[in-house]
This record gives C-alpha cells, structure tokens and sequence, in this order.
C-alpha cells in the first residue's frame, strides 16, 4: 500500500486558497500562500522523484503548482491595479482639485 506524498496535499490547498484570497479577499497577500503552495510542491515532487513508486498523490502535487502559479499571477495583477488606483487618486489630490478638477 502506497502512503501520501508529503506536502502534496498541502500544495494543493495553498494553490486553491492562494486563488480565492487573491480574487476575493486581499490580492497581494495571497502571494504568501502561493509561495508556500510553490514550496511544498517542490518538495513533494523532489521526494518523488528520489522515490518513485511509494508514495502516492503526485497528482496533488502538480495540480497545486499550477494553483499557485495563477494565484500568484492574479496576486501581482492585483498588486498593479492597487498600485495603480491609489497613484491616481494620489495624483487627483496632489493637483489640487480632487475629483471636480476631472468633471
């Protein structure tokens, strides 16, 4: 009987959590659960790889780095956004007239 690859689990809930943080709740943040989510796929799939055949849920693995990956993508896109926001509202202010100066 095969046991569970270890961390692969674990990438995979980071890589699911990593996206819906990142849409629903705190983009940018959401980049910390998907670098743990990377991490521990990389380490699951590094124990495969030395050990062929024992462990099973590699699938786990590799599904939760691609999670991670477009959770980290939505993360930095997120970033920008905000970055880019605040830098206009910033910029409105620092003009002096606020948001009539536009109208």
């Amino acid at each position: 009987m095969q046991e569970e690859l270890p961390g692969a689990t674990t990438a995979l809930v980071m890589g699911i959590v990593s996206i819906i943080t990142s849409i629903f709740c705190c983009g940018p943040f959401a980049a910390i659960f998907s670098i743990i989510g990377l991490s521990n796929a990389k380490r699951a799939e590094k124990i495969h790889l030395e050990q062929p055949g024992i462990f099973r849920g590699y699938e786990n693995a590799k599904t939760g780095k691609i999670l991670s990956y477009i959770g980290l993508g939505i993360s930095l896109v997120m970033l920008i956004l905000a970055i880019i926001y605040f830098g206009v509202i910033i910029a409105l202010i620092s003009a002096g007239g606020g948001f009539d100066s536009i109208f």
